[in-house]
């Protein structure tokens, strides 16, 4: 099972009190479950006011790749084609699974 979105929320409100968060593209938060995924596990970090990573940080390819590994796909062979080339759903640039969340 998989929870999450393509950007986070900033910790901070804006503007008056009660005014909402910004979206922040930098840092979100994904939930993952099952699958092989190491239950109770926390990985990578932001600072204090999780504007930024601090450690551990995760490409979203490399999500891509590692869901795809857990659902037994090898992200470097799987390709579709498109406009007479072939793609991969993790990109062109280097991929890697996080193993650091699985079991």
């Amino acid at each position: 099972m998989i929870w999450g979105g393509e950007f986070g929320r900033t910790s901070y409100s804006q503007g008056e009190l009660g005014s909402g968060r910004d979206h922040h593209g930098r840092c979100f938060s994904m939930w993952l479950a099952g699958g092989g995924v190491k239950g109770g596990t926390v990985y990578g970090d932001t600072d204090d006011w999780c504007y930024n990573i601090t450690r551990d940080p995760v490409h979203i390819r490399d999500l891509n790749a590692t869901i795809m590994y857990c659902l037994g796909i090898d992200h470097e062979k799987f390709t579709f084609k498109f406009q007479g080339l072939h793609h991969r759903p993790t990109g062109v640039e280097e991929s890697k699974v996080v193993n650091g969340i699985l079991v």
